[in-house]
């Protein structure tokens, strides 16, 4: 006698898998959009991405200069040369899920025609490579994320969690600025928040 097995319709369990990320998302969405954040603005951070960049982050006024919030997200690149060859690597002591939020911005972000394509090409025309353009552009990213988070956060504290009387600027990495940066230049080490710098919201 055969026997049959009765399942879950794979159709089905996609499609409730679905609704649920899709809710999922609609909560997460709400939540970034109610804590008075921009951060979906930027091409390439949807609600997972801003919430964890929010939550990781914390109080953004913790870290004095966009230097320290790059070396705390492992973006900013540590010299590693040696007699006359110079060359740059990344730090692996740094937040490794606010750098892999990055990461995901970037390759969204070289995926569209923005300004963080044209800057990623600029690089590569430099001279650099393929693999040196890319850190240079989460670096750029990093930079546009904290100077983004420091603008919300101060616009919470004049008009509340979600005030709108200010007009956001447009720094989807479309506010890459075309010129060199100094803090595109590499940094000694990373650098480590002193006790002052404790996260004192969430």
């Amino acid at each position: 006698m055969m026997t049959v097995i009765i399942g879950v319709d794979p159709h089905k369990r996609s499609a409730t898998i679905d609704h649920k990320i899709k809710a999922a998302d609609k909560e997460l969405r709400g939540l970034v959009t109610d804590r008075g954040s921009t951060l979906m603005d930027l091409k390439g951070i949807g609600p997972s991405s801003a919430a964890r960049l929010l939550a990781d982050t914390g109080d953004i006024h913790r870290f004095t200069t966009r230097d320290r919030f790059a070396s705390w997200n492992g973006t900013a690149p540590l010299d590693a040369s040696s007699g006359d060859h110079q060359r740059h690597r990344l730090s692996r002591s740094g937040n490794r899920e606010i750098n892999r939020v990055l990461h995901i911005v970037a390759v969204i972000q070289l995926r569209h025609r923005t300004a963080g394509r044209a800057y990623y090409d600029r690089r590569r025309l430099a001279g650099k490579t393929s693999m040196e353009a890319m850190r240079a552009l989460k670096r750029r990213l990093s930079n546009v994320i904290y100077t983004r988070m420091l603008s919300d956060d101060d616009r919470r504290e004049l008009t509340g969690p979600a005030g709108q009387s200010r007009t956001t600027t447009d720094s989807s990495a479309t506010g890459f600025n075309p010129h060199t940066d100094p803090s595109d230049k590499p940094h000694p080490g990373p650098t480590t928040p002193s006790n002052s710098d404790t996260p004192i919201r969430s």
